[in-house]
């Protein structure tokens, strides 16, 4: 479990295909790995994946064919937001992000507005009901809270901070990013019965 606040950038540094899955080394970009050990979880630009190799200064993870079919950012040299995983005693800073990718969003449009920067993403048709007006949302791995919702986009807005922190401040018109829809509304949906057959 996460909360969608970035603790550092890091950078892909190399993607070896192995069989179905792929051999991905991160630069970890200054995350503090001390406390991390071989077979914790990081998010990686929002997605979860187990450590398997570890140093100082990097560290490895196996990434599955599905995972690289359904996610967007791992190719070499590409910066990749970092948060390592929840400990019971920590702040709960952003929303509860469980690390499972549901979708990948394009970003329509990006535009600056008093400092901020907002962009407009589009999201896949099966994910629209979970997107509401001040409702939360992750992209890539970023806990945002939505401004607006029309139609088949949301729009969130970027603090000067949140564009220094994570690579959000990267993110062009037709970028791709990782959607994961906000948990509390999964399991609302749930409840209520609306797509129990799924």
């Amino acid at each position: 479990m996460f909360t969608g606040i970035i603790q550092a950038i890091g950078r892909i540094a190399e993607l070896k295909a192995a069989g179905q899955t792929a051999a991905v080394t991160i630069d970890a970009g200054g995350l503090e790995l001390g406390d991390v050990a071989i077979g914790d979880s990081i998010a990686c630009n929002g997605v979860c994946l187990t450590v398997t190799r570890l140093t100082r200064d990097d560290f490895s993870v196996d990434v599955s064919h599905e995972t690289l079919r359904v996610t967007a950012g791992f190719t070499p040299g590409a910066a990749i937001n970092l948060e390592k995983s929840l400990r019971l005693a920590d702040r709960l800073g952003g929303h509860l992000v469980s690390g499972h990718v549901d979708g990948v969003g394009t970003v329509r449009s990006v535009t600056e507005v008093e400092g901020n920067r907002e962009l407009t993403i589009t999201f896949p048709p099966g994910l629209a009901r979970y997107f509401a007006r001040k409702g939360s949302a992750t992209v890539s791995g970023v806990s945002l809270t939505v401004n607006s919702v029309d139609g088949d986009s949301f729009a969130v807005n970027l603090i000067p901070r949140t564009l220094k922190v994570t690579n959000l401040g990267e993110l062009k018109k037709d970028s791709k990013v990782n959607l994961e829809v906000d948990l509390v509304a999964r399991y609302v949906e749930r409840m209520l019965g609306e797509g129990a057959d799924r």
